[in-house]
C-alpha cells in the first residue's frame, strides 16, 4: 500500500489540471444536493423536535358540557387506542379590547388548567409563573422570542368579574389555547365547553386520526363534539412557507444530482482512459492489476474528497439564510431553525466521493485486464476507425474545412458525446426552469403591487401602539388623505381577531374600504369580496381548514355572529388570515376604526411631500413608504439564480473536460493539421465547433423539458395559486433565446482548452508521449 500511495499521490500532483476539474465538480455538485436535502429536511424536522419535546397533542377536542359530563370525557381516556391523554379542562372565551398586549383584539379563547405540565401538551413558560389563583392569567404568546417581564401585571378586564393579572407567557405548540387560567378561575367563569387533549397510537394520517377519535368517543352522546384539530394541520401551517419552495428546490435537486452523476462519471472515466499508458507503465513496473485499480481509485477520491469537504461547508454556509427565510416567523418555542440535520451533511461527505468512486471503477477495472503492453499502446496511438464515415459525409459538404472536421469528432467517442450532451440537456433545462419561475414570480410580483406609484401606509394611533388616535375620526381622516397632492386611491384596513366557529384556532381578519377596497388583480379562483357577508382568503388558509369556494362559515367577534361565504381564492393570503368587507365588520363591531390606511400616488408624484403633508395633518398618523419588493419573490429568484449558477457551472465543466481529454488524445491530429497549414484561429474554430453541435442539440431537447419542470412547479405550490396568466410565460423571442442556451453552455466549457490547442506548437503536438 506504500507504493500505492506513493504513485497517487505523484500522479495527482503531476495532473494538476484534472485533479482541479474534479475537485471543482465535486464541490460544486455537493453543494448543489446538499440545498435541496437541507430543505426537504428542514420542512418537518423542527416542527417534530419541537412538538415531541413538549408532547403535543395529535388531536384538540372540545365538547358541549351540556350534553356530556366530566366522568363520561374521563373514560374515554381509556379505550382503545389512545396512547395519553389530558383534561377535562373548563374552556371559555374572554373578549380583549384592540392593543391590549399588542394584540389585534376580538376574542380570546382561555382554558383552565393547574399546572403547565401533565402527558400531553407540555406548555412552555417563557415568563413569569403559571396561573394557580383566582385573577391570574398566563397568556400565549405566538411571536419569536418572548415579551419580557415588563409586561408582566398587566390587566385584562373581565365583563361581570373582576379583572384578570397577567402572571406569565407561555407557548404552546399545539395551540389548544391562547390563555390559562387556574381551575378555580375557570369554574368562575362558568364555562360551556370542555377541552381534551389526545395522543393515539395510529396518527400518521388525517383517516387514522378521525378513526382514533371516534373510536375514543365512541360512548360519548351525539352532537357533545363540537370540534376537533389535529396536529396534521398544525404542522401543515408550520411548513406552509417552506412548503412554497419545496417543488422548485427539489427538482433543482434532481437536476443537481442529476448533472453532478453525469459529469462525475463523464470527467471521472475519462480521466482514467486518458491515463491508460500510465497503467500500462506501471504494470512494467511490477505492480498487479490490483494496485493499478487502487492507485486510480486513491486518485480520484483525494479531490473528490476535498470536493465533499468544502461543497459541504460552502452548501451549510448558503442553507443557513436559505432556511431562516424559508421559516421565518414560524413558532417552534425556543427551538432554533437554520441548520440543516447532520444527515444531510452526512450524505453529502460520504455519497460524492462514493459517487466518484463508483464510476471510476468501472474503467479502472476496465485496464485491469489489459496487458502493459496493449495498456501502453492504448494511451499512445492515435485511434481510428471511429466516426470516419460521418467526417467523410461532412467533408464532401461546402463547410468550412474546420467546421466540418469539429462537427465530426463527438461521433468518434459517442459514448463521452451522450454523458455530455446529457449534461448539457440537463443545464438547458434549469436554466429554462429558472427563467421561467423568475418571470411568473415577477408577473406575481407585480400583480401585488398594482399599478400607478408610490405606496404609502398611514398608521392610525391608537392603544395597540401607545400612540393618541387621530384627532379627526375615521372619516375625516380618510377624506383628508385623499384631499393631499398627488393621492390617487385611499383604502382603509381594519383589524380584527376573529373566531370561526367549530375551530379552535384564532382567525385574523382584514376588513377593507374605500378605493381599490377588492381583491382585483389577486383573485386565482372565484371573485374579489364585494358586500356583507363575503370573503376572501389564501391557498394555505382554504386548504388547512378544508373550505374551497362557495363553502358558508360563521365568524363571531365580541359576541355577535355573521355568517359569511368564501367567494374568492387569493393568489397569495397568510394561512391564518382572511380577507373581507368593510361591511362585514360593521356587523360584527358597528364602531369599528381603521387602524391604518393605504395610499397610491400617481405616477411621478413627490413622494416625500406627499409624506411630510400627511404627518403633518394630524399627529396621531405615522407615515412610511411601502417597499414595493415581495419577500417570496427575491428568495425564489435568489435561489432559482444560485442553482443556474451552479449548474451551468457544472455542466460547462464537463464540456471542459471533454474539449480536453480530445485534445490531448488528438495531439498528433492536431501537430499534423497545423503542419499543412491550419491556423490558430482554424484551430479555436474546430474545437468550439465540434461541441456547439451537441450544444445546438442539447438546447433543442432542454428547452422542452424546462417547460414542463416550470408547469410542474407552478402547478404545485401550496401557498400560492398562480392564475394562468401568470404561468403563460413564454414567447418565440423568449424561446429562441433559450434554445442557444446550450451553445452557450458549450462553448462557455470550450472556450480554454480550444485556446490552449490553438497556441500548442508542431513539435510539442508531435511528441510521443
Amino acid at each position: 500500500m506504500s507504493a500505492v500511495w506513493r504513485a497517487s499521490r505523484a500522479a495527482v500532483k503531476r495532473r494538476r489540471l484534472q485533479t482541479f476539474v474534479i475537485g471543482l465538480v465535486v464541490l460544486c455538485s455537493t453543494t448543489t444536493v446538499l440545498l435541496a436535502l437541507g430543505l426537504l429536511d428542514a420542512a418537518s424536522s423542527p416542527f417534530d423536535q419541537a412538538y415531541a419535546a413538549q408532547r403535543g397533542a395529535h388531536t384538540v377536542a372540545t365538547f358541549d358540557t351540556a350534553k356530556v359530563s366530566a366522568e363520561q370525557l374521563t373514560r374515554t381516556v381509556r379505550q382503545p387506542g389512545v396512547e395519553a391523554a389530558a383534561g377535562p379542562f373548563g374552556q371559555g372565551v374572554v373578549d380583549v379590547p384592540e392593543g391590549w398586549l399588542w394584540m389585534a383584539g376580538g376574542s380570546l379563547t382561555v382554558v383552565g388548567r393547574a399546572d403547565p405540565g401533565g402527558p400531553v401538551d407540555r406548555i412552555e413558560l417563557l415568563e413569569g409563573h403559571w396561573a394557580t389563583a383566582p385573577g391570574e392569567i398566563v397568556v400565549g404568546w405566538t411571536s419569536e422570542g418572548s415579551p419580557g417581564p415588563q409586561l408582566l401585571g398587566t390587566g385584562l378586564p373581565v365583563p361581570g368579574g373582576p379583572p384578570l393579572t397577567v402572571v406569565g407567557f407561555a407557548a404552546s405548540m399545539t395551540k389548544s389555547a391562547g390563555a390559562w387560567v387556574s381551575p378555580e378561575q375557570m369554574a368562575a367563569m362558568r364555562p360551556s365547553a370542555a377541552q381534551m387533549l389526545y395522543r393515539f397510537s395510529d396518527s400518521s394520517t388525517d383517516a387514522q386520526l378521525a378513526g382514533a377519535l371516534a373510536r375514543a368517543t365512541a360512548g360519548v352522546p351525539n352532537g357533545a363534539l363540537t370540534s376537533a384539530q389535529t396536529h396534521l394541520s398544525l404542522k401543515e401551517a408550520f411548513s406552509s412557507l417552506a412548503d412554497a419552495y419545496l417543488p422548485f428546490m427539489t427538482l433543482f435537486g434532481v437536476l443537481g444530482l442529476l448533472v453532478s452523476a453525469l459529469i462525475v462519471g463523464n470527467v471521472v472515466s475519462g480521466a482514467v482512459v486518458s491515463g491508460y499508458r500510465h497503467i500500462g507503465v506501471l504494470k512494467a513496473l511490477g505492480f498487479t492489476p490490483n494496485q493499478v485499480v487502487a492507485v486510480y481509485l486513491t486518485m480520484m477520491a483525494l479531490p473528490a474528497a476535498v470536493g465533499a469537504v468544502l461543497g459541504t461547508l460552502l452548501g451549510n454556509a448558503l442553507a443557513e439564510p436559505v432556511l431562516r427565510v424559508a421559516f421565518s416567523g414560524i413558532e417552534t418555542g425556543r427551538t432554533a431553525v437554520g441548520d440543516v440535520g447532520a444527515w444531510v451533511s452526512a450524505v453529502c461527505l460520504l455519497g460524492m466521493p462514493a459517487l466518484v468512486l463508483l464510476t471510476a471503477l468501472v474503467p479502472a477495472l476496465r485496464a485491469h485486464r489489459l496487458p502493459a503492453a496493449r495498456a501502453i499502446s492504448a494511451g499512445g496511438a492515435p485511434r481510428t476507425g471511429r466516426g470516419l464515415r460521418v467526417q467523410r459525409l461532412l467533408g464532401a459538404t461546402r463547410l468550412p474545412r474546420p467546421v466540418s472536421l469539429g462537427l465530426g469528432q463527438p461521433f468518434a467517442r459517442p459514448g463521452r458525446t451522450l454523458l455530455t450532451m446529457a449534461a448539457i440537456v440537463l443545464g438547458v433545462t434549469t436554466v429554462t426552469l429558472a427563467t421561467g419561475l423568475t418571470s411568473t414570480m415577477l408577473a406575481f410580483d407585480e400583480a401585488g403591487r398594482g399599478q400607478g406609484g408610490a405606496r404609502i401606509q398611514v398608521e392610525a394611533g391608537g392603544p395597540h401602539n401607545d400612540r393618541p388616535a387621530p384627532a379627526l375620526g375615521d372619516g375625516p381622516t380618510e377624506e383628508r388623505l385623499r384631499s393631499l397632492p398627488g393621492a390617487t386611491q385611499v383604502r382603509a384596513r381594519g383589524l380584527a381577531q376573529v373566531s370561526l366557529v367549530g375551530q379552535s384556532r384564532p382567525v385574523f381578519a382584514n376588513f377593507y374600504r374605500g378605493d381599490d377596497a377588492s381583491s382585483a388583480g389577486r383573485i386565482a379562483r372565484g371573485r374579489e369580496a364585494r358586500a356583507a357577508g363575503e370573503l376572501t382568503a389564501g391557498p394555505a388558509f382554504l386548504t388547512q381548514r378544508g373550505l374551497k369556494v362557495g363553502d358558508r362559515v360563521t365568524l363571531a367577534l365580541n359576541g355577535r355572529q355573521v355568517a359569511a361565504t368564501v367567494v374568492g381564492e387569493l393568489v397569495e393570503g397568510n394561512a391564518q388570515a382572511l380577507d373581507a368587507t368593510w361591511q362585514t365588520l360593521v356587523q360584527l363591531s358597528p364602531d369599528a376604526r381603521a387602524a391604518e390606511y393605504e395610499v397610491r400616488l400617481a405616477p411621478g408624484a413627490d413622494v416625500r411631500a406627499y409624506v411630510e403633508a400627511a404627518g403633518a395633518a394630524d399627529p396621531g398618523l405615522r407615515v412610511s413608504v411601502l417597499d414595493g419588493r415581495n419577500a417570496g419573490t427575491t428568495t425564489v429568484v435568489a435561489f432559482s439564480s444560485v442553482f443556474t449558477l451552479l449548474l451551468t457551472v457544472v455542466a460547462s465543466l464537463g464540456v471542459f473536460n471533454t474539449v480536453l481529454l480530445s485534445t490531448r488524445e488528438r495531439r498528433r491530429d492536431l501537430g499534423m493539421l497545423k503542419s499543412i497549414g491550419m491556423t490558430p484561429r482554424q484551430v479555436v474554430a474546430m474545437t468550439v465547433t465540434s461541441v456547439a453541435g451537441v450544444g445546438a442539440v442539447g438546447g433543442l431537447l432542454g428547452v422542452p423539458l424546462g417547460m414542463v419542470a416550470h408547469r410542474l412547479v407552478v402547478d404545485n405550490v401550496g401557498v400560492i395559486t398562480f392564475p394562468e396568466s401568470m404561468k403563460d410565460v413564454w414567447d418565440a423571442p423568449h424561446v429562441s433565446g433559450l434554445l442557444l442556451a446550450g451553445v452557450a453552455i458549450a462553448v462557455l466549457g470550450a472556450l480554454v482548452p480550444a485556446r490552449s490547442a490553438a497556441r500548442m506548437t508542431i513539435a510539442a503536438a508531435l511528441h510521443t508521449e
